[in-house]
């Protein structure tokens, strides 16, 4: 089943990361013209040169998604550029080394502008972008908003707690968003979220891998309780963000979908 996405014009916030780059390349691949908003220009351009390479309609555009100011320009310039946003990928996030607990920094001593950082970054950097791309959706009166939560947000880990509250925040205002917008918006727009497993990017790989490039015994633990024994890849992702934004899921609305090698499905014995 081949999935078209021609005349869409999708944002991908985050969009030089490890894993939405890759979103970014699936959704052009499949028709739609692709923003690349990311804070790293020069990154974001690396990925808009990528895309337009292989025969894409691409724009790269330098965008804060914690700075409501920042995402108005953003939307403005694709608008301008591309036409009217009908696909939103909130994939902008991450975690922080002195927001996670370790032999070097106890929960007590936790700073709280690290755990407010994190927070921001995941679900302001989430609820915002709703907000700006959302109200063009609105007039539209059609189109599709896909989260990134997180496997945190179903089965809390331990050391990071920071970002598993802000997973589980944006878990929760992708289900509130999914009935807010048809209930006072349009029912031609659907609100979903992926949570992925463990992908190695670069916020995490200082938890799972060390200074050589090896395992840690927590990233050991991690492919041990998932069934399909590895780390995800990024390419792992794409089938479902294809499905969640095309008519396939037309009554798919208000769900967060696992992509995880049946790591929430395993209970340890």
């Amino acid at each position: 089943m081949e999935i078209r996405l021609d005349g869409e014009v999708a944002a991908v916030t985050g969009g030089a990361g490890v894993l939405c780059s890759a979103m970014a390349r699936a959704l052009a691949a499949a028709g739609a013209r692709v923003a690349v908003l990311d804070a790293r220009a020069d990154a974001a351009d690396r990925v808009c040169r990528e895309i337009m390479e292989s025969g894409c309609g691409a724009m790269a555009v330098c965008c804060d998604v914690l700075d409501r100011a920042s995402l108005e320009r953003a939307a403005r310039e694709v608008e301008k550029a591309l036409g009217p946003v009908t696909i939103l990928v909130n994939g902008a996030g991450g975690n922080a080394k002195n927001a996670t607990v370790g032999p070097e920094l106890d929960f007590f001593d936790l700073p709280a502008e690290a755990i407010q950082w994190v927070f921001n970054l995941n679900f302001l950097g989430t609820f915002l972008p709703c907000q700006v791309f959302g109200r063009g959706m609105a007039r539209l009166e059609r189109g599709n908003i896909v989260n990134i939560s997180s496997m945190n947000a179903l089965r809390p880990l331990t050391k990071i707690p920071a970002y598993s509250a802000a997973k589980s925040a944006v878990t929760n205002f992708t289900q509130w968003l999914a009935v807010h917008v048809s209930q006072n918006y349009a029912t031609g727009i659907r609100v979903n979220a992926i949570a992925p497993g463990f992908f190695l990017t670069e916020q995490n790989r200082f938890l799972l891998t060390d200074e050589k490039g090896e395992i840690t015994a927590r990233g050991r633990r991690i492919i041990e309780h998932t069934p399909l024994g590895r780390f995800g890849k990024p390419d792992d992702l794409l089938g479902t963000l294809l499905w969640l934004v095309s008519p396939h899921a037309a009554f798919v609305h208000g769900i967060v979908v696992p992509v995880d090698g049946g790591f929430s499905a395993y209970g340890g014995v």
